[in-house]
């Protein structure tokens, strides 16, 4: 059987249980002249309420597992992802020759910090800070922020990350 025909069945013998249970046990509480079910069908109707439950309880525990799964495989290919674009940005730094100082502005405005918030990190001037930029921009071939971020992610989606390959089971 296929998985879905699998859960359907399983859901079809938990509803057909629910029902007829919920049948009796109204019949008894609201003293509705319903007939007594036979022993016989009691007794079935309990093993496929059992059966359900310990089907449900599989599937549940499998859909678990699998969700966990993914979640790893989803976390290994996202520390891929982010070393490749540390390794990417050392590239491009070391190509346009960064200094040590203007590696650490390219880094703060690429994360998104502003002037101000740049130079109180580093304890310069804004002046220096802006010097800075400007000169990473040049070296770069680009004319401000958003296009610098662009080259890394293009170059990113220009290259297949590569997972290795215990991640990636």
């Amino acid at each position: 059987m296929t998985r879905p025909v699998v859960l359907v069945a399983i859901l079809v013998v938990q509803a057909a249980c629910t029902v007829v249970f919920l049948w009796d046990l109204l019949g008894s509480l609201f003293r509705l002249s319903v007939e007594p079910l036979t022993w016989q069908v009691r007794e079935l109707m309990e093993i496929g309420a059992a059966l359900g439950l310990v089907l449900g309880l599989i599937m549940g525990a499998l859909a678990l597992y699998r969700a966990q799964q993914r979640t790893n495989k989803a976390e290994a290919q996202l520390r891929v992802a982010s070393g490749a674009f540390m390794e990417l940005m050392a590239e491009r730094f070391e190509d346009w020759g960064l200094t040590a100082a203007e590696r650490d502005v390219a880094l703060f405005a690429m994360k998104g910090y502003s002037i101000q918030d740049i130079a109180g990190l580093r304890q310069t001037s804004e002046g220096t800070v802006k010097a800075q930029t400007n000169a990473i921009y040049r070296k770069a071939g680009v004319n401000g922020r958003p296009q610098l971020l662009s080259l890394f992610i293009e170059d990113l989606m220009s290259e297949a990350l590569v997972v290795p390959a215990k991640l990636s089971a």
